[in-house]
């Protein structure tokens, strides 16, 4: 792998740290040569089980952690370009008309209340979604629903590495339609696996993606758990969000005998503060832009304590759309026209895509491969940047590669 430049490989994306262990390359591989694996202070990633597949070039086609292909999404752009928001056919504020459905959910229950919508009136036979391992409450697994039930039991954000591309051959392989739910770098694989798979794109009627800030390992968990007494080992299940906004992660432990709340700031704030994998200090997408439909906290509508959630909704392709409105026409969702700034108002997420540009230069300047996001046009936000967050940008990024040991070749 050549210093600076964009990794050729799997295994080179590995090495760089790059992976984001979105699931893709062990559900494309053919050979069954890719399987997953989770380290719980450095998230899920692919380890090689046969001789040279570490090499396979053909997987970083789709790969996130290699790049993201922003050049092929603009000229398939069916509505507005914003340069922070990306595509948009549309912008809302509303919620999921159903109260246990929006209470369920982390904001306002909309990408379940979709996902709901697409069950009950045949769109989709199945949704594929995370939720929790039963075995480690504190780790994810992809699970697939088809019901009420299923979506309201993994209703609400689940804040440790998750790998729901792992099980999308189930999509290929199926006879009948199904909804996909993802991580915005999980949208993107998807996205571009679409174009190699026509399987997987015939029987994919809609992918739903969630704002995404970036995903703490799962030790974070487990540490903010014994930090606050409470032995792992006895912990039976873990809500992270949900049931109210923003939501309270509440723990249950002793074989479900006992639990402890605790409030979204309390929580998030230890979580957040844990490290993430290095390709999510470097992503211009955390709010879906190869979604179909993104959603998000409408923050700048909150202002303190547990109150009916609210959701900003970003309609990104004509198919999201037209399910969209047909939602609404049947009274799964409550929605009403916003705006870009008014969304970005409460968010912090397109802060990265502003200074992507100098987190990348850093990289190079080290000579440390980077992802390519070829047609994002990074330079041209990163010019507006006043010139001393531009200095604090390069030098923290530069500091954070050394101090997080994120230079040590990853080892897989």
């Amino acid at each position: 792998m050549l210093k600076g430049s964009s990794p050729r490989t799997l295994g080179g994306v590995l090495e760089a740290r790059l992976c984001i262990g979105c699931g893709a390359c062990a559900a494309f591989c053919g050979k069954g040569a890719v399987q997953l694996f989770h380290d719980e202070t450095a998230g899920i990633h692919p380890v090689f089980t046969a001789g040279g597949c570490g090499e396979c070039r053909e997987c970083i086609a789709f790969c996130p952690g290699a790049g993201l292909e922003y050049e092929a999404l603009r000229r398939e752009n069916e509505g507005e370009w914003h340069p922070l928001l990306g595509p948009c056919l549309g912008v809302y504020e509303g919620h999921a008309t159903d109260p246990e459905v929006r209470f369920r959910g982390s904001s306002g229950g909309v990408i379940s209340a979709l996902s709901l919508y697409c069950l009950e009136t045949g769109k989709s036979g199945f949704v594929l979604q995370t939720g929790m391992d039963p075995d480690v409450p504190w780790h994810n697994r992809s699970v697939v629903s088809s019901n009420r039930r299923g979506i309201l039991e993994h209703a609400g954000s689940r804040y440790a590495p998750s790998s729901p591309c792992d099980s999308i051959q189930e999509i290929a392989r199926s006879d009948r339609d199904w909804l996909f739910v993802g991580k915005p770098c999980d949208a993107a694989a998807v996205y571009a696996l679409r174009a190699r798979w026509p399987a997987l794109d015939e029987r994919l009627s809609l992918v739903l993606s969630f704002f995404c800030a970036g995903t703490p390992v799962s030790g974070a968990t487990r540490a903010f758990l014994t930090e606050s007494g409470i032995a792992p080992e006895t912990v039976t299940s873990i809500r992270y969000r949900g049931c109210g906004w923003p939501g309270s992660f509440e723990v249950f432990y002793d074989g479900g005998r006992a639990s402890r709340s605790f409030t979204y700031q309390e929580s998030w704030g230890k979580l957040a503060a844990y490290r993430r994998p290095l390709r999510c200090n470097l992503c211009p997408d955390g709010m879906g832009d190869f979604s179909d439909i993104a959603c998000g906290d409408a923050w700048h509508l909150y202002d303190n304590g547990q109150k009916p959630g609210l959701s900003v909704v970003v309609v990104r392709t004509a198919r999201g759309k037209r399910i969209l409105e047909n939602a609404v026409k049947d009274r799964y969702l409550e929605v009403w026209p916003s705006s870009p700034d008014k969304i970005l108002s409460g968010q912090g997420l397109q802060n990265r895509r502003m200074e992507l540009f100098g987190r990348l230069l850093a990289l190079r300047l080290m000579g440390w491969p980077q992802p390519d996001y070829h047609g994002l046009n990074a330079k041209a936000l990163w010019r507006g940047l006043p010139s001393f967050r531009k200095f604090r940008v390069v030098a923290g990024t530069a500091r954070r590669m050394i101090v997080r040991r994120y230079l040590n070749r990853f080892d897989a």
